[in-house]
């Protein structure tokens, strides 16, 4: 909405100083909103007024010392001229001040506008009165809030007040925003703050934690009893840092309580006092750099030495990279062949990274997206990691709010929905700053955090609580061991939430299939085609076309071809068995999937309502591949057991479990064909039926011709019919094998 008198401060600058080529103020837009292009052209106004030869948009040394030297303080005494009050009436309107009319005159509607300004600000009681002193003027010429905006704390707002009023005498203090919210500027004043009360001149204070900082706090632990300005300190740490606890000057029992629970939290040795390693973590996103980590992170490759090395310093979990692009940038950052049995060898256990780029906005798209997840699903298949292990996908630069909504969420989402589509074989997790870990995780698009602290200047640390799921916090890099076993590292604090994997699938010994090439669709078709005729199947009154059936089980290739990497075994396999059961779903299938609704909800769904013969079921064979609840149930659990699935064992003689995961096989064509490799490994130990079967070799890349009938066939049961059938089905294996082999190469 216009402002009126904002509008009016437009039209001021544009009459007045409008003229661009000789001031560099560009001609505003008359709309009555204020802005960073208004403040500005105020800013170079004012400079001018003052006879400073060389104008920016930066409020800077040069302007405030002006001010200083010509003026001391800006009131109707000191003022030079109308046109210079004109600008500070107008810089009070666009701050949402009364500045009297715009008419040059320093008059009792400005003077309190200015007490009420420096009220907010929280230096009235430092500058009484009506003047603006030069770090006001400062204040007033940016875009900075002086009252709560955005659903901003009173509890915030008022620490940032009282740090202003009690600092900015200092040399090196400026006024910071009181809008309710924690910044990068309210952190550097926190630490200003904290070296102006350990004694450091000005000039010496610098808002960095450096060494004198650090040795200063170790002498300043506060606790049960302490009170003053260091409990006041430390109060607002905590207030900053989302801790539920007052601003006070008092340190009681009740603070050490949510004290003790920040420090569990953060995983600090936990005593309820506001001791140096609590400082630390309030202070600045890495906090004590010295703390033991039990996790890291690197680029280079676990060997034996170093292994031992790692182990020797404490550490449990090593985070490596699945993929490198690049084979002559750090060669050794993708994980390397044996490495993963070194690691496990020794105890350690791994959490793999994604990372290519990731270092620019301008990488992280929706496509980006879809490429990466499937990239390290792929990967993750290759090096063995087992189903269930968390991925960290990265956002390694200081991505900025607004281009976490824009891109990196988008960029998630679809990570998400393409692991969705690849049958959810490993969970995500995201690397980065603080600000992106928290969004992208409340969106629901990862369920841990991986924690860029190290790169504290970062303004998605700056400010931002630590993510409530942080999973590892990465503080420092260093070097751990001597000789051959010396390597560099990035150190991480573990929190607990993942342990990563210890046991890995050995690397395959042939190569794994990939995705189908669409282009091969047409000659596929043919030869499936060509045969099912052959055979006379299928016969009878079928819903589905061949084509209808190849096309389905081809959209839904990701997640087929993610469960044959998986559990290493040919895709031809999964494919033949959901092909040729989706091809003989026939009405009386639909009549029974009916009867199962029926059974368990007594309401008969609208497809469903003119089909004959509808009897109560309470289970049927459903979904593409034609699973009932019960033997899905016996196959996951199956898998369960054997560890190669995550989930928990449900009661195949249980209606309700074996209603919950019928509708699932019934309604989810991802989860159905993510079940047939669980389904042939089930056959395979030979516990699938109701005739226990010798067992078999599992499923595996070099099956043999009677391994493949033989699973192929238990896939439907025992008898002479699951014979004839299984027999019918090894040349449609073969067909598949065929298209897959010509893809992923011998």
């Amino acid at each position: 909405m216009a402002d009126e008198m904002v509008l009016r401060a437009q039209r001021f600058i544009n009459t007045t100083y409008g003229n661009g080529a000789t001031l560099g103020i560009s001609k505003l837009e008359e709309n009555g909103r204020t802005g960073w292009t208004v403040m500005y052209a105020l800013t170079r106004a004012l400079q001018y007024e003052m006879g400073i030869p060389s104008l920016s948009d930066n409020f800077g040394p040069t302007t405030l010392a002006t001010i200083a030297e010509k003026y001391g303080k800006l009131d109707e005494t000191t003022i030079p001229s109308a046109n210079f009050c004109r600008i500070i009436q107008s810089a009070l309107y666009c701050k949402g001040y009364d500045g009297g009319d715009i008419d040059g005159t320093y008059n009792d509607r400005v003077k309190a506008a200015v007490a009420k300004l420096n009220a907010n600000m929280g230096v009235g009681g430092t500058y009484p009165g009506s003047s603006l002193w030069p770090k006001v003027v400062k204040g007033l010429m940016n875009m900075d809030a002086y009252v709560t905006v955005n659903d901003g704390s009173e509890t915030i707002r008022s620490i940032q007040q009282w740090l202003n009023g009690r600092y900015v005498l200092r040399k090196d203090f400026y006024i910071i925003p009181c809008d309710g919210h924690h910044s990068r500027d309210v952190a550097k004043s926190m630490l200003f703050a904290i070296q102006y009360e350990l004694g450091m001149a000005d000039g010496v204070a610098n808002g960095v934690f450096g060494p004198g900082t650090q040795s200063g706090l170790k002498s300043h632990t506060v606790s049960t009893g302490s009170s003053g300005v260091w409990v006041q300190l430390f109060t607002g740490a905590m207030v900053l840092n989302k801790r539920p606890v007052s601003f006070t000057s008092s340190y009681t029992s009740s603070l050490a309580s949510s004290v003790s629970t920040f420090q569990s939290f953060m995983k600090l040795a936990v005593n309820g006092q506001g001791d140096f390693e609590t400082w630390a973590a309030l202070l600045v996103s890495y906090g004590d750099q010295s703390r033991a980590g039990e996790a890291c992170d690197g680029v280079t490759k676990i060997t034996a030495a170093r292994a031992q090395a790692l182990k020797a310093a404490g550490y449990k979990y090593v985070g490596r990279y699945l993929y490198n692009p690049s084979t002559t940038s750090l060669p050794e950052k993708e994980i390397q062949p044996g490495e993963l049995a070194t690691i496990k060898e020794y105890g350690l256990r791994c959490f793999p990274i994604y990372q290519t780029w990731a270092r620019s906005v301008d990488y992280y798209s929706v496509e980006q997206g879809v490429t990466d997840c499937m990239t390290a699903s792929y990967k993750a298949e290759e090096h063995g990691f087992k189903p269930g292990t968390r991925i960290y996908f990265a956002v390694d630069y200081d991505a900025v709010d607004e281009e976490v909504t824009a891109y990196i969420l988008p960029y998630f989402r679809s990570v998400r929905d393409e692991m969705n589509r690849l049958g959810s074989p490993y969970k995500i997790g995201v690397y980065g700053p603080r600000n992106a870990c928290s969004r992208i995780s409340a969106a629901g698009y990862a369920d841990a955090s991986f924690v860029s602290d190290m790169s504290s200047g970062f303004s998605g640390n700056l400010g931002y609580p630590m993510p409530e799921n942080w999973s590892f916090d990465q503080i420092v890099t260093k070097t751990v061991g001597s000789g051959s076993g010396q390597i560099e590292i990035d150190n991480n604090i573990a929190s607990g939430r993942d342990t990563g994997q210890g046991d890995f699938y050995p690397a395959p010994s042939e190569k794994l299939d990939i995705g189908f090439d669409i282009d091969l669709l047409p000659a596929l078709l043919q030869e499936i085609q060509t045969y099912m005729a052959s055979i006379g199947k299928p016969g009878g009154e079928r819903i589905y076309t061949l084509q209808e059936c190849l096309e389905t089980i081809i959209s839904h290739d990701a997640a087929i071809t993610s469960g044959a990497r998986r559990y290493r075994m040919r895709k031809a396999l999964i494919q033949t068995s959901a092909f040729w059961e989706f091809c003989h779903y026939s009405i009386k299938d639909l009549t029974e999937d009916a009867g199962v609704t029926l059974y368990h909800t007594g309401i008969i769904p609208d497809w469903a309502k003119d089909l004959p013969k509808i009897e109560q079921l309470v289970d049927s064979s459903t979904g593409i591949a034609k699973i009932s609840g019960r033997t899905c149930i016996l196959a996951r659990n199956n898998s369960i057991r054997a560890g190669l699935l995550e989930g928990t064992i449900l009661d195949a003689t249980d209606d309700d479990d074996r209603w919950a995961m019928w509708q699932k096989v019934n309604q989810d064509n991802v989860f159905n064909l993510s079940t047939v490799p669980h389904m042939h490994i089930w056959g395979a130990d030979g516990k699938a039926g109701d005739h226990a079967e010798t067992p078999i070799r599992r499923p595996a890349l070099d099956y043999t011709e009677t391994e493949i009938y033989e699973v192929l066939r238990r896939y439907q049961g025992f008898g002479t019919e699951a014979e004839a059938h299984a027999q019918e089905r090894m040349p449609l294996y073969a067909i598949f094998e065929k298209y897959n082999l010509a893809i992923r190469g011998v």
